[in-house]
């Protein structure tokens, strides 16, 4: 399939949406949530019309028929990030949980008070608050690699921090603010040299570049089917075989146990030793589709398209004066502009663009310490996914100039 956007967006259902009488949605939110194609829909409708029956327990056509679903899309999921096994992907809620698994099972059962993790100041909360956790609770020692007024990290001082001995690195491939591509393939190399392991967030990387755990040999990685096309409500963990099985299991209850008896029980095998409960199986079923939509695009495409458009987005916001926008140059970023304009709040930006169809997100974007870092409290978000054209861009830039009308 060529990369053809107008015939993409014919896939989106939404995109057709008024959101205002005569006026068509303009979205511009991908970094929070992205849109589901009409494949997507349906699969998920599909399952819930002819196959809808609880996994791993039935005997029954229906039963087999869900499980087989089910499996089958983390063999799919599996084979997008190139894993060696469907055995290594665990299935989460999102990308929060995914990295709270790591952290309340392999590090509370490897880390001591003192033990150092290296983070970065341009983290989501979700890659913060459960080493704060962690930290409150065992002691362990947290530092952060600098982000520089160009939006990059400073290597320097992640080397000088390396060799502290920390146990664990654990950082953003994409920042979900900036845009910046970190290089994961690098500092996950160096942490291996400093004998670390390494918990890489990718849930703003995987929807967008071709994303390769066998050569990046990272050993943990976190990522949410919403922002890739998927449904909400189910994310994966991806972790080397060796680590997933000496972990403990994270939650206890049905599906994930090999033996109960009334004093004890044995846990399975992975990836089940980590899904207790019945799990978000429609939603498994809507995240293989999204993986099968993508795959057939090719991720160098899309990587290609927004690359094409952050280059235009940013060229046009730089013309429009007392815009600034944060983050590195487009070369070193993904399809995100987080920008603030000449005082006006960033909600009341939003506010007025959403007059005009245009849906952007404004706010500290689970992202407070980065956006302190800068001096700031809130910046308005565009961001751009495989459906955006530089038409859309376009409106923006005019919306823009609109709320500067409106605030004189």
């Amino acid at each position: 399939m060529s990369f053809n956007v107008q015939q993409i967006r014919k896939d989106f259902p939404i995109l057709d949406r008024e959101v205002h009488p005569g006026v068509k949605v303009i979205y511009l939110d991908s970094t929070a949530t992205s849109q589901k194609p009409e494949s997507v829909i349906e699969a998920m409708n599909t399952f819930y019309r002819r196959s809808n029956a609880n996994i791993h327990r039935g005997v029954h056509v229906l039963a087999e028929e869900s499980t087989a679903m089910y499996e089958q899309a983390r063999v799919k999921i599996a084979k997008f990030i190139n894993a060696p096994s469907a055995h290594q992907i665990i299935y989460t809620r999102n990308t929060t949980e995914s990295i709270n698994l790591v952290a309340y099972t392999w590090a509370r059962a490897n880390l001591k008070s003192g033990d150092l993790i290296i983070l970065t100041e341009m983290e989501h909360h979700s890659n913060l608050v459960p080493w704060h956790m962690l930290a409150a609770e065992r002691g362990v020692r947290l530092e952060f690699i600098p982000v520089m007024d160009d939006g990059l990290l400073d290597l320097d001082v992640y080397r000088s921090l390396l060799f502290q001995g920390p146990k664990l690195v654990s950082f953003t491939h994409m920042s979900n603010v900036l845009g910046t591509i970190n290089p994961a393939a690098e500092m996950i190399q160096m942490a291996h040299e400093a004998g670390a392991l390494t918990v890489l967030d990718a849930a703003q990387s995987v929807p967008h570049l071709k994303v390769d755990v066998q050569k990046l040999d990272v050993d943990f990685m976190a990522f949410s089917a919403h922002k890739m096309c998927g449904p909400t409500g189910i994310g994966a963990l991806y972790g080397k075989t060796t680590l997933l099985e000496a972990m403990p299991p994270f939650l206890g209850g049905g599906d994930m146990i090999k033996e109960v008896k009334l004093r004890s029980f044995k846990p399975t095998t992975i990836p089940s030793k980590f899904e207790a409960g019945t799990p978000a199986i429609a939603e498994s079923v809507g995240f293989g589709a999204a993986v099968d939509y993508l795959s057939s695009i090719g991720m160098e495409e899309v990587s290609a398209h927004e690359h094409e458009m952050i280059e235009y987005a940013l060229e046009r916001l730089e013309e429009i004066p007392g815009l600034k926008i944060f983050g590195p140059t487009a070369d070193k970023k993904g399809g995100v502009a987080s920008f603030t304009f000449d005082g006006i709040h960033p909600h009341d930006v939003a506010q007025i663009l959403d007059r005009h169809g245009i849906a952007v997100r404004a706010g500290h974007h689970c992202a407070q310490p980065l956006h302190e870092k800068f001096g700031i409290t809130a910046t308005t978000r565009a961001s751009f996914y495989l459906y955006s054209t530089k038409d859309e861009v376009d409106k923006l830039v005019e919306g823009i100039y609109k709320v500067k009308k409106v605030f004189g």
